[in-house]
């Protein structure tokens, strides 16, 4: 199967307490299978040793996408929270398990998603397997979502998902204001984002 891999782990994890972790991992899961609604594709989640965890994404056109509404799930936790996400596209061939565990998938999708993912330094907190001219949009994507307040990941959460509806449903959704929807998406640079994606998954 081909498939998206997305592997990732929260960032200073050690200064979070257990049930904040837990928090935050409950929230990607639950955001992990509201993406299974993108496509009707798999989108399988796992937890992994402690602060780790991984996406298999059958629809790979949203690999980017996935990684950013990820990122703004975490953000949107707490100001102080942030997750590193290494994304590869390749094979990979799923447990047959009713739990779907990805601690049980294999395949080069898996090898290559986990090894990128140990090899972030630094800064660095979003790479993709793919590298070339496209290593250009992740780094901006990086540097963009790294500046993300919770306000914005909160409006972002709600729009980054295709077919999402209109900033006005959003802000329903939200319980705020069309006008803050629209401050908190600007000052997010999501007009840029939104461009660059529809870009990447026309590819």
């Amino acid at each position: 199967m081909y498939l998206a891999v997305l592997s990732g782990d929260i960032v200073d994890s050690t200064s979070l307490g257990a049930a904040e972790l837990d928090d935050v991992m409950r929230a990607l899961e639950t955001a992990s299978q509201g993406m299974s609604q993108w496509s009707p594709s798999v989108c399988d989640f796992t937890r992994q040793s402690g602060d780790g965890w991984q996406v298999a994404l059958g629809a790979v056109q949203f690999d980017l996408r996935a990684a950013l509404f990820l990122q703004a799930i975490v953000r949107r936790q707490g100001k102080h929270l942030r997750t590193r996400i290494a994304i590869a596209i390749d094979d990979g061939t799923l447990a047959s398990d009713p739990e779907r565990d990805l601690n049980s998938a294999h395949g080069p999708a898996f090898i290559t998603s986990g090894r990128l993912l140990s090899s972030l330094k630094g800064h660095a907190h979003l790479a993709h397997a793919v590298g070339g001219a496209c290593h250009a949009a992740i780094a901006l994507a990086d540097h963009i979502s790294g500046g993300w307040t919770q306000a914005q990941a909160r409006a972002l959460c709600e729009m980054l998902p295709p077919n999402s509806g209109t900033r006005a449903e959003a802000a329903k959704r939200l319980g705020i204001s069309r006008p803050a929807v629209d401050q908190a998406l600007w000052s997010a640079g999501f007009p840029a984002i939104e461009a660059a994606l529809t870009s990447w998954e026309d590819q």
